[in-house]
C-alpha cells in the first residue's frame, strides 16, 4: 500500500517527464510500438547523444525500460499502462481546454 508521500513522488516523477517535449514525444512514440535508439533519433530528428540523455530521464523515472535483443537495446513502455495512462491525460487536459466555462476566458485570455 502506496502512502500520500509515495503517491506524490511517483506523480512528481511522471511530471518530471513529461516537463520536456522531447520526452513527450519519445512517450507517445513508444505508446505506438518498441523502438530501437537509433531509429527513435532518427524518427525524432534529433541526436543520439540528446535522445540518450532523454531515455536516460525517462529509465530514472521508470517510464521506459531496455529490454536486450542480440547486440542491441530495444526501448519500450515500462507497461502497458503507461501508454493508456498518456491518451487519459491527453483527452483530460483538451477536454479542460475545449470547455472553459469563464466568461472572461476569450476576452480576457484568462482559464
Amino acid at each position: 500500500m502506496l502512502t500520500l508521500a509515495a503517491d506524490i513522488e511517483v506523480l512528481a516523477r511522471f511530471g518530471r517527464a513529461l516537463a520536456d517535449p522531447i520526452r513527450c514525444r519519445i512517450l507517445l512514440t513508444l505508446r505506438q510500438a518498441p523502438a530501437y535508439p537509433a531509429d527513435l533519433a532518427d524518427a525524432l530528428e534529433i541526436s543520439r547523444t540528446r535522445l540518450s540523455n532523454h531515455l536516460a530521464c525517462l529509465r530514472d523515472c521508470g517510464l521506459v525500460v531496455t529490454v536486450p535483443d542480440g547486440r542491441r537495446t530495444r526501448y519500450e513502455l515500462a507497461d502497458e499502462r503507461l501508454g493508456h495512462a498518456l491518451d487519459d491525460l491527453r483527452a483530460a487536459v483538451v477536454a479542460v481546454e475545449a470547455d472553459k466555462t469563464c466568461p472572461d476566458a476569450t476576452d480576457k485570455g484568462c482559464c
